[in-house]
């Protein structure tokens, strides 16, 4: 693996992220190819959580995959890797959902498939060419059916509510003219009324210290609202509004990110590493950085925590599997619901690979971040807090 160092450019920066996330795809996406998904991924953390843990790893990795997957214009050995790997996602949706598969996923449970069925549709959503485009017609018949099935789990009023919307805006996606608007509609409109300022949405009514508004509430909205403002006036009503608030709370975490690359370890499910910072990086995909964070002092920014945990000894397996951890194997922080396939999340931190070579976050020259600057003494201006 290229091991980025201070000084680098984009080119070599953007080498590095390449190269990291396919490091940590490989273990699951070369097990699934060969139908042997269930049978290597480590089930000895939390093995209650077995049932779960395959669909986990899955739609989680791909969540974050997606949009490299979708982008166009690569040239070279990173093109023929995309087109590669792409084939390999498409090849596991069709052992998710084939019941004769070994690797055949739990989507039928109540609860935690609910979750996971949302990351591998929000995947969909990111990337509706390459990956829903693309599916066979059998393949894509199946993955509906396994999708609906998760309507068997009523959300909770938290942020659960999203993973039912993102399932409906995926069945949308491949066609189904049955999805269930009112999920969606639910979805959207009380995360309006949870919404507790400067950028912040509770999860459900009560506010967390935590990375959930990256994790999830945050990334989905935007996504959820992109794909369906034109859906209904409802949601164009509220597109700009939560973009706005998605801009101030992607300043907020560059705000977080330490000199060093260390992060403030709030909170809960922070063994998902920089899948904290999701939400940076599809500002950054999608350009809705505020302009005082320019997006090559993000890139810089992310390397620096990319780097910091991809060093720490641990934090992979000898089998290159993730370990629950922060800075290498530490389970302690583990909550009871995290299971191996969980900590897949990460991979959301990667989502600024859609983005072009040539665009401004790979181009332009290293950049120092906000915390750098302020700790190296320079004059900058107030933060200051979104009234919206």
């Amino acid at each position: 693996m290229v091991d980025q160092q201070e000084g680098t450019s984009g080119k070599e920066a953007r080498q590095y992220w390449l190269d990291t996330m396919l490091t940590i795809a490989d273990p699951v996406l070369n097990a699934l190819g060969e139908r042997q998904l269930k049978e290597r991924l480590p089930i000895d953390f939390h093995p209650d959580r077995a049932p779960y843990a395959c669909l986990e790893a899955f739609g989680r990795l791909i969540c974050g995959m997606a949009p490299w997957l979708e982008s166009e214009g690569l040239e070279g050995e990173e093109e023929a890797l995309r087109a590669a790997y792409a084939e390999k996602v498409r090849s596991g949706i069709d052992a998710a959902t084939d019941p004769a598969s070994p690797d055949y996923m739990n989507f039928s449970d109540i609860g935690q498939p609910l979750v996971d069925a949302a990351f591998l549709a929000h995947a969909l959503v990111r990337a509706p060419k390459t990956i829903a485009g693309q599916l066979p017609e059998a393949v894509k018949q199946r993955l509906m059916t396994e999708l609906r099935r998760t309507r068997r789990t009523v959300p909770p009023k938290t942020n659960w509510l999203l993973f039912s919307a993102m399932v409906e805006a995926a069945l949308y996606l491949l066609g189904d003219e049955d999805y269930d608007r009112m999920r969606i509609d639910l979805a959207l409109h009380l995360h309006m009324d949870w919404y507790k300022g400067d950028g912040m949405y509770g999860d459900g009514k009560d506010f967390h210290w935590d990375y959930y508004n990256s994790f999830v509430i945050q990334p989905m909205l935007v996504d959820l609202v992109g794909l369906l403002r034109d859906a209904s006036p409802g949601y164009a009503e509220i597109a700009d509004t939560v973009l706005a608030r998605a801009t101030r709370y992607a300043s907020v975490l560059e705000h977080m990110i330490a000199p060093d690359g260390t992060f403030p370890p709030i909170g809960r499910s922070i063994v998902y590493r920089f899948g904290a910072f999701q939400h940076l990086s599809q500002a950054s995909l999608q350009h809705f950085l505020e302009e005082k964070v320019v997006p090559e002092q993000v890139r810089c920014a992310l390397t620096a925590v990319i780097r910091r945990i991809m060093q720490a000894p641990g934090t992979l397996d000898g089998q290159g599997w993730l370990t629950p951890g922060l800075y290498g194997y530490q389970p302690e922080l583990a909550e009871g619901y995290i299971s191996v396939g969980s900590l897949y999340l990460c991979s959301t931190v990667f989502l600024p690979l859609g983005l072009s070579p040539a665009d401004r976050f790979w181009a332009e020259e290293d950049a120092k971040w906000t915390s750098v600057k302020i700790a190296a003494g320079e004059r900058m201006a107030a933060d200051q807090a979104l009234y919206l």
